[in-house]
């Protein structure tokens, strides 16, 4: 049996080796922490470098991206000129199909312009009253479709977005659709149409069928052979496909400069978050220390 005059001494060793275990187990999760944190801190920083460049690279290419747009409007409006002077109309359906072609491109990180195209392409099944076939550019919408109308996918095409598009690539897709086999009543190409550069919305350009053509009211006033009513057909076609491609990839680009814009300013407020976290956490950790330190010479003046 121990005296009274004993006890004490023996509770306050026991509380002297029983503080450090429990500062130093303390202690390594914090420094765990700091590690987590600061391996954060790099991480986000590294991401806010490439969004920055991005950014940059983007600002570059979209100047480029309008001038090549502005000449598409061109080629394309005169193109549809002649129809507006012919009074070309849209074919009626009867029983026949429509053919929409979506224009987007394979490359991401630029928003809503690719979902957005998905979208409204999705509300003109809805809409429509006849069947409907897509041709799709672009691997983006294509696998977005794919999930609700892979049926309705008859053609497609890869490698869009890579540069800015040419009146040459809008002919190549424009002999492979006039190559399909089915007559449409109607063709009609979807786009993004560039409003300005925070803003876009999706349009329909109507590609008119020989049928529609040759219709027109005034279509004999222009004395177009009949053996040159198809060649019309694909040259107007691939002028409307240079067009909306043309200003797809303007909207592309202007929205992944927007979106770079804002993933910066995302990483820089995360950043900031994390910084201040970090400087908290190690102004605990040696607070800590301190503590252990004042602790431990307190005790040690004590017996």
């Amino acid at each position: 049996m121990l005296s009274r005059a004993v006890r004490p001494a023996l509770r306050a060793g026991a509380a002297v080796t029983a503080r450090p275990a429990a500062l130093t187990a303390q202690n390594a999760a914090n420094f765990a922490t700091l590690r987590e944190i600061e391996g954060r801190l790099k991480s986000i920083r590294n991401i806010e470098k490439i969004t920055k460049t991005m950014k940059i690279v983007a600002s570059t290419k979209l100047t480029r991206a309008q001038r090549a747009m502005a000449d598409s409007r061109t080629y394309g409006k005169t193109s549809n000129l002649v129809f507006d002077e012919a009074e070309t109309k849209p074919a009626e359906p009867e029983g026949k199909k429509v053919l929409y072609i979506v224009c987007s491109s394979d490359k991401g990180l630029c928003g809503g312009v690719h979902s957005g195209l998905s979208r409204a392409t999705r509300k003109l099944f809805q809409q429509e009253k006849t069947d409907i076939e897509l041709v799709v550019i672009g691997e983006k919408c294509k696998a977005q479709l794919s999930r609700s109308n892979g049926k309705q996918i008859v053609l497609s095409f890869a490698g869009m977005g890579r540069d800015v598009p040419t009146f040459t690539d809008a002919q190549a897709i424009a002999d492979q659709i006039s190559l399909l086999p089915t007559d449409y009543a109607s063709v009609k190409i979807l786009y993004n149409k560039f409003i300005n550069a925070q803003s876009y919305e999706p349009t329909v350009i109507e590609a008119y069928s020989e049928e529609a053509i040759a219709n027109s009211p005034n279509y004999a006033a222009f004395e177009i052979d009949d053996e040159v009513l198809a060649n019309l057909r694909e040259y107007a076609m691939a002028n409307s496909l240079f067009w909306a491609l043309a200003e797809g990839h303007a909207c592309e680009i202007s929205a992944r400069r927007n979106a770079m814009d804002n993933a910066s300013k995302n990483a820089g407020d995360m950043i900031n978050k994390f910084q201040i976290l970090f400087n908290r956490t190690r102004q605990a950790v040696i607070t800590g220390e301190l503590v252990e330190i004042i602790t431990g010479a307190a005790a040690s003046e004590d017996s």
